[in-house]
């Protein structure tokens, strides 16, 4: 009685890990992206997960006691819950790479996995055929039973690791006492924001005036080399001034570590050691803004102010701002809403698309709001204001003016960011603050048409067009506005974007105040 029990509680939580891979493995990858990027609480995505795993193993429990009432049912049982296995890990493999399976090889797969089942259980033949496959795939669930305990218990030390992930920062104590009153420096990161597509082949009819106006009053660097190509290596190499091409997170989504591209070594994060740092020991008041990166998180002790924001695409779209009780039956939710959407019942769940529309859309709204609201604080000078725009895929309509219900191109979201970067001159105009402060604006890197964005599902005609058959130009558009600069001036020399920090640190301590005064800086740095 006990070894039956054990066989079939082995077998069924091999097949309920199987079954929850798409749920599980992001949580437990030892990259920690998922945690790394979460805004909310993670104990309400582990939770909810771990739950889900359990009462699927109860149910296949209870299913396979039942299959063995009758060897029809069994071979009904066993053969229904093994062939819905390909059509569940083509889709949840394919998801861990990024892509989405076609509908056709879906579909595909689906009726062929119908197909066989049908022929099973009304061929004699077929099952007495199946009957003799069954005792191995039994075997092969056993054994990933086995690697389901180790799933299991990750699941629990993650989400115990990072049980408090998010907690109200304890930011730098800005002291107001004595602070000095200095000109602004802002830092505008545009992610993804392309050289040759703002100034050298601009797609034809495109009106970028904030670009142009600020091309007439500022150096324009031509030949900068990005510090990478993704954001999570990007930014922290900016920040440190140390070339990164690897970070690793700690599963408490802290940034740990930075390994050096130049000395192929692994060296701690330290905020104490970024720019921030330098800024305050300047006498400057620092915040940031920004998008992507767990700002508040890794740099409280050298930010005076901090907001970020970043809407990640969890598994069966559990929400990190929602409660365990409610993300432990959502799974449940969006299947019963594909069934009855699939008889023409009810209405069909939100696609992928517009999901990444309301999440990037909403990102830019909430991060426009707080940036006005540093920028309008008399006591931040130091500001870096990271964007989600023009960072594809495309969710507003240049034609219209306003946020899309489809995906637009990149195109119309590098027009939102010209809109972007006009407000923020309109705000610090009527401040009195644009022609004194020192404003850089950059990409992190560039438009990443090959790399990534050219084999994409949202790749649109346009897109296409501009990229001129999806060619890859890797140099980011990078402006230097220094105070109460009105003429324009370029920078033709290769430049190293990671050098933006000790570009940063020559302004704050008074040896860059010119044009002049950056060139000869710039031609020093080769």
């Amino acid at each position: 009685m006990v070894k039956p029990f054990i066989h079939r509680a082995a077998v069924s939580f091999g097949l309920a890990n199987l079954y929850l891979l798409a749920l599980t493995g992001p949580l437990i990858s030892s990259a920690h992206d998922l945690v790394y990027h979460l805004t909310g609480s993670a104990s309400v995505i582990f939770i909810p997960v771990i739950i889900n795993l359990l009462a699927l193993w109860v149910v296949f429990i209870g299913l396979f006691a039942l299959a063995e009432r009758s060897e029809r049912l069994m071979v009904a049982i066993w053969s229904a819950t093994l062939l819905a296995l390909p059509w569940i890990l083509v889709k949840t493999f394919m998801g861990f790479f990024g892509s989405s399976v076609p509908r056709w090889v879906s579909a595909l797969i689906a009726l062929a996995s119908l197909a066989t089942f049908l022929a099973i259980v009304l061929s004699g033949r077929m099952r007495r055929a199946f009957e003799k496959v069954q005792p191995l795939a039994a075997t092969v669930l056993g054994f990933f039973a086995l690697c389901g305990v180790l799933i299991l218990c990750q699941l629990v030390w993650f989400g115990w690791q990072a049980r408090d992930l998010n907690p109200a920062p304890r930011l730098h104590q800005e002291n107001t006492a004595t602070a000095v009153v200095k000109p602004h420096i802002i830092w505008i990161v545009l992610d993804e924001l392309s050289y040759q597509q703002v100034y050298e082949q601009r797609f034809p009819g495109l009106q970028l005036p904030a670009f142009d106006q600020l091309e007439a009053e500022s150096t324009m660097f031509t030949q900068v080399t990005p510090a990478g190509e993704y954001t999570r290596q990007v930014l922290p190499s900016l920040l440190t001034g140390t070339p990164v091409n690897g970070i690793s997170v700690s599963g408490a989504g802290m940034l740990s570590a930075l390994h050096n591209a130049a000395t192929h070594q692994w060296v701690r994060f330290s905020p104490q050691d970024t720019v921030f740092r330098d800024a305050l020991n300047a006498g400057y008041s620092t915040g940031l803004v920004g998008w992507y990166n767990p700002y508040c998180r890794i740099l409280p002790s050298v930010l005076d102010h901090c907001y970020w924001m970043y809407h990640e695409d969890t598994p069966a779209r559990l929400s990190p701002q929602g409660n365990a009780a409610l993300n432990t039956v959502l799974p449940l939710r969006l299947l019963w809403k594909r069934v009855r959407h699939f008889f023409g019942i009810g209405p069909a769940v939100l696609s992928a698309e517009q999901i990444d529309i309301r999440m990037h859309s909403g990102d830019y709204r909430d991060l426009l709001a707080a940036g006005d609201d540093l920028l309008n604080d008399p006591s931040a000078n130091f500001i870096l204001l990271h964007m989600p725009v023009p960072h594809p895929f495309g969710f507003y309509d240049r034609k219209s003016g306003q946020i899309a219900l489809h995906h637009t191109s990149y195109i119309d979201n590098l027009a939102l960011a010209d809109r972007y970067l006009g407000h923020v001159r309109t705000l610090l105009a009527e401040r009195g603050e644009w022609d004194s402060s020192t404003v850089v604006v950059m990409g992190d890197h560039s438009w990443r048409t090959k790399l990534i964005w050219a084999n994409s599902d949202g790749w649109l005609a346009e897109d296409q067009a501009a990229s001129h058959g999806g060619k890859f130009d890797s140099r980011p558009a990078y402006l230097v506005k220094l105070p109460n600069e009105h003429g324009s001036a370029r920078i033709d020399t290769p430049f190293a974007a990671v050098r933006t920090r000790a570009m940063f640190d020559a302004m704050l301590q008074g040896r860059v105040q010119s044009p002049a005064e950056l060139q000869s800086w710039v031609a020093n740095q080769r």
